[in-house]
């Protein structure tokens, strides 16, 4: 066996999850480490069954069965180190698992975000990360593990302080994409990283090839315009939903309500989330202080600390406040907070933007129908806009053709098939992976 390995514990058949880990002779890197939701949910579900332990999630394969890697091992630690993309939990979920002594590697953006995040929602064993050690880069940076050097490099995705990875081996280079785009709004970024994947000349590349069907072509320009006619003709309140750290999207419907002469209401959350963002110099982010900014402030009897740090931060409004004011309202607003529609009583013409992905699973259908069984109630038309946050089939087989790697590892895909036929005329020879399989480089 040569000196270089690659073995995915995670992403395989499968979107999200990944896990890859990569072997120059003692040298042993894990590049994500995220939830395959997909498998956790065959023996677990929300709120009622949960796991109650690491040994649950070994058991079922939810995570893999290695040694040296978990906290509740008191062995020392046989991996050097974690890359994470980005901070997505399909990704970075399951660094909460591991030994404190394990350091994981990430963006600054990224650190920032899983860190709100961590402080902003109930913890279980599986979401606590307040014992990892971040060690955080940026694009120009380059970390040195022992016989691997890993570079960094920007990628637009949606979620900010993505990147993917050019890994160098004893055996050649090895690229790793992460989840990426080229129809953001920084295609800038994704191209950076693909002209200098190419001057590299990879010995394998491990895509990811998330949009293989009913793909959608539109960018976050064109989406903003579509809110913006949409907001133009609705009477009431508009409510939305999209997710908390997607910072291009608040953006969208940021801009759209104040070309309308409306405030955008977001949630606490994403209040405490810009908040902890609003330093990063790279990102455009509204300040909480903006006159077109509130904060939506849920009926609860008891709040947690980092909820009442958000209620000095901007100016709060509650669903009785929402209600005198309707017509001058963008309200994010999740399933989970249906319950204020109750006393906010949406007046007629009002209607819902739903800026997510469709659900594609039985149980965010079930969680779907509850939601259009709200909107029913209420009378409230549903309008879905969205932009996907993966790159296209066309754009990534010309990255692909650009790239020219020796090998093709797909991965974070339900269609690998698919995709190895789609780019079955390239030079690179493809390689569908095998969980657990170790693949010599």
């Amino acid at each position: 066996m040569s000196k270089t390995s690659v073995t995915f514990y995670g992403g395989v058949n499968e979107i999200g999850g990944n896990k890859v880990l990569i072997k120059d002779g003692e040298t042993k890197v894990f590049f994500d480490f995220g939830m395959s939701f997909s498998l956790r949910k065959q023996y677990y579900s929300t709120p009622f069954l949960l796991p109650k332990s690491e040994k649950g999630l070994i058991e079922f394969k939810i995570v893999p069965d290695l040694k040296g890697i978990y906290k509740f091992e008191k062995s020392e630690p046989e991996i050097d180190g974690v890359f994470l993309s980005h901070s997505h939990m399909d990704h970075s979920a399951y660094i909460s698992l591991l030994k404190e002594d394990i350091p994981v590697h990430c963006g600054e953006t990224t650190a920032t975000i899983l860190k709100a995040l961590n402080t902003a929602r109930l913890h279980g064993f599986e979401f606590n990360i307040g014992h990892v050690h971040f060690r955080t880069f940026r694009t120009g940076d380059k970390v040195k593990i022992d016989s691997l050097e890993i570079e960094p490099i920007h990628v637009d995705h949606s979620v900010p302080g993505s990147y993917g990875f050019i890994i160098y081996t004893s055996s050649g280079t090895i690229v790793y994409t992460g989840d990426f785009r080229r129809h953001g709004l920084r295609p800038d970024l994704t191209e950076d990283f693909i002209q200098k994947v190419t001057e590299t000349e990879p010995v394998a590349l491990i895509p990811e090839g998330t949009n293989l069907t009913g793909v959608e072509i539109s960018s976050e320009t064109e989406l903003m315009m579509k809110i913006d006619m949409i907001i133009k003709q609705t009477r009431g309140i508009l409510l939305t939903n999209f997710a908390c750290a997607d910072v291009d999207r608040l953006l969208s419907f940021y801009r759209a309500a104040v070309r309308n002469n409306r405030y955008l209401a977001i949630t606490m959350r994403q209040a405490y989330l810009l908040h902890n963002l609003r330093e990063d110099s790279h990102l455009k982010i509204p300040n909480l202080n903006n006159e077109n900014i509130l904060i939506f402030q849920k009926s609860k009897t008891r709040y947690r600390s980092w909820e009442k740090q958000v209620m000095d931060l901007g100016r709060i409004v509650d669903s009785s406040a929402i209600s005198k004011m309707q017509n001058k309202i963008v309200l994010v607003i999740s399933l989970f907070d249906m319950g204020e529609l109750i006393n906010m009583k949406p007046d007629p013409g009002s209607c819902y933007v739903l800026s997510a992905s469709e659900p594609f699973d039985e149980e965010m259908e079930l969680n779907f129908e509850k939601l259009l069984n709200w909107l029913d109630h209420y009378g409230l038309p549903q309008y879905h806009t969205h932009v996907s946050g993966h790159i296209t089939p066309l754009q990534l087989r010309n990255a692909l053709e650009m790239v020219k790697p020796k090998r093709i590892f797909p991965i974070h895909t339900n269609h690998p098939e698919l995709l190895s036929k789609f780019i079955g005329d390239l030079e690179s020879s493809i390689q569908i992976p095998e969980k657990g399989e170790e693949y010599s480089i």
